[in-house]
Formats: structure tokens, sequence, C-alpha cells
């Protein structure tokens, strides 16, 4: 697990932006918006930039020389797909430049109780992704506290890095409870990240408090500029 804890952390824009997986998934995304989302990535010095699989080459050379690292969604934005679909995807992804992979779990099966179904499901993708640290996104907004729970261990199981909160394309992002309670659910070794409505340098800083130790949001330069004018 990185080794940031809420003690350790200063709200400096360097160590900010450390935390940041810098964002664009909208559908009608351009190349120049994809391109200009790395410049500001290099400019900024953010952790990745997280983008749809059709755009990973894109900034995968857009990237290079720099330590930011490109992300790809995987069974986005639903998670309902076939699991062998999800894991070609990840093989083409990376074979394509992502470094970390942001999938999507199987919301329904976990609705239904599937546990194994949806275990399968996760270590499909890791499997396919190999040494590539692999992100699963629960989308909280649509599940109870049982099942944030549940689904948090089920991916450990499954050889997840990271437990992901939300998409940004449901009914709501990310939660503070939710973000201590999936920290709660897992061991150290499998990180948190919170995604989904994190807008602003306060909010930013509650939810690493929580627990998360990555932040994806697509307001991340606000966020730094706030922190440089001594915001929160």
């Amino acid at each position: 697990m990185t080794e940031k804890t809420p003690a350790s952390i200063r709200p400096t824009p360097q160590v900010l932006a450390s935390f940041i997986d810098h964002t664009l998934l909208k559908p009608d995304a351009s190349r120049a918006e994809i391109l200009r989302l790395c410049e500001e990535a290099r400019r900024f010095n953010f952790k990745t930039v997280c983008v749809n699989g059709r755009w990973i080459e894109t900034v995968a050379k857009a990237l290079e020389g720099s330590p930011c690292l490109p992300i790809a969604c995987v069974g986005f934005p639903l998670g309902a797909g076939l699991s062998e679909s999800k894991a070609a995807e990840t093989k083409a992804c990376i074979a394509h430049g992502a470094r970390e992979i942001d999938m999507v779990l199987d919301i329904g099966s976990l609705k239904s109780g599937e546990w194994e179904t949806v275990k399968a499901d996760v270590a499909a993708v890791t499997r396919a992704a190999g040494s590539v640290p692999v992100k699963v996104i629960l989308e909280i907004c649509l599940l109870t506290e049982e099942e944030i729970a549940r689904a948090c261990r089920l991916c450990e199981e499954a050889g997840a890095a990271f437990v992901k909160t939300s998409t940004g394309f449901s009914k709501a992002g990310a939660t503070l409870e939710a973000v201590r309670l999936m920290r709660a659910s897992v061991s150290p070794k499998v990180e948190v990240k919170a995604s989904g409505g994190v807008r602003d340098l306060k909010t930013f800083l509650a939810m690493v408090e929580a627990g998360a130790t990555r932040i994806g949001t697509s307001s991340g330069i606000a966020i730094l500029e706030e922190a440089a004018k001594g915001g929160a």
C-alpha cells in the first residue's frame, strides 16, 4: 500500500498532484481534449491520466518520458459485459500502453448474491492484466453497505490492487462513509480510490482522511490552484 496517511499528507499542490488520476471519460471527448488532458498532467505532475480505451494509445504516446501513467477503463461504465470481453479489452489496452486498468464490477451479479460470479469476473481481468494493477469500480450509489463490504472482500480475493467508489456516470459519486467502509473492508495491501464528485480541496482532503490513497477527478487543476492559494 502507498505509505500516505492523513497525518503525513501536506496539502501542497505537489503532494496533492501525486494522488490525482486526471480524468476525462465523457463519450464525446475529442482528440484535442485528450491531448490537452495529457499536457495538463505533465505540467501539473499528476499521478495518472485516466481515459476510455479508445484513447489509451494516444495518451501513452503523449505521456512518453513523463512519470505520469496512462490508465484505461474496462467494461465502462456499466460493468455488465461478459468477463471474456473485459479480459480481452484489458489485454488490448495494455498492449496499447495502459499501465493501470480501472474495471467496472459486475453489479447485477452482486445484487443477485452471485458472489463467485462477481469474484470470477474480477479475477478474469486481474489475470489478463498480469503485473498491471487493477482498480475495481463498485458503483457505491447502487449498493447497500453490506454489498459494498462484500464486494471489497471479493475484489481483494480476486487480486485487485484497488477498490474504487464510482464511475461518475450513475446517480451519485464518492461519499466519505463509503470510503471509510471500503478502507475497513480490505487489508492494507489494497488501496482505495475515491472518484465522482471530488471537485474542491475540502472534499479532496476529507476523502484522503477517510482512507483514499488515489483521487479520480476532472477538477484536479482547480483543486491544486485552491491549495496554492491556501484553501481548505
